[in-house]
Formats: structure tokens, sequence, C-alpha cells
């Protein structure tokens, strides 16, 4: 399953404290090991339910110690059997976008 998500603080304060505590939830995704995305407005993880579950949780209580308030936003493909969805999705656009 793929899993995009946006962990982000309220009211902490200014936005190099929403920086930081975001950083703190990329760690846990990174440190997590399994295959993962980040940019600009999400971070995209792969792996079976209760691993990318269990990293999302864990990344949301990162965020969730410094600051009163989280807000988080999810969004699940959820394909038995398949593996390596994070690239092969862009890769079946990139083709029938052709080349350049």
């Amino acid at each position: 399953m793929l899993v995009a998500f946006s962990v982000a603080p309220s009211g902490a304060g200014d936005s190099d404290s929403v920086s930081a505590a975001v950083a703190e939830a990329v760690r846990v995704v990174r440190e997590s090991g399994l295959p993962h995305e980040t940019n600009a407005m999400f971070t995209t993880v792969e792996g079976e339910w209760d691993e990318v579950m269990d990293v999302v949780r864990r990344a949301t209580e990162a965020v969730s110690a410094r600051a009163p308030r989280t807000s988080l936003v999810l969004k699940a493909d959820i394909r038995p059997g398949h593996t390596n969805q994070l690239r092969e999705k862009v890769d079946r656009i990139e083709q029938q976008l052709g080349p350049e």
C-alpha cells in the first residue's frame, strides 16, 4: 500500500517550530527503512498496512510532542499484491506522455 500523509503542529508559534516538528516526522519515516518520498506537501510511504500505519502513528506522535494540537491528512492506495508502486505509478504516466 501507499500512504501519502502530511502532519503539522498547530498552535506552536512561528514557522521555525513548524519546520522543526515536521523534520522530526520525516526523521521517523527515514529511520523506518520503508520506501518513501517527501515533497513540499506530503510524505509518501510504501509497505504493508501495519508497518506503514505504525510509521504514520509514530511520525504524528513526534509532531504532537512539540505542539498542543496536531493536524494529520492521510490518503491511501490499498492494492494488495503490488509492490514498488512508489515508482511504477509514475513510470506508467511517463510512458503515456512519451518522449518530449
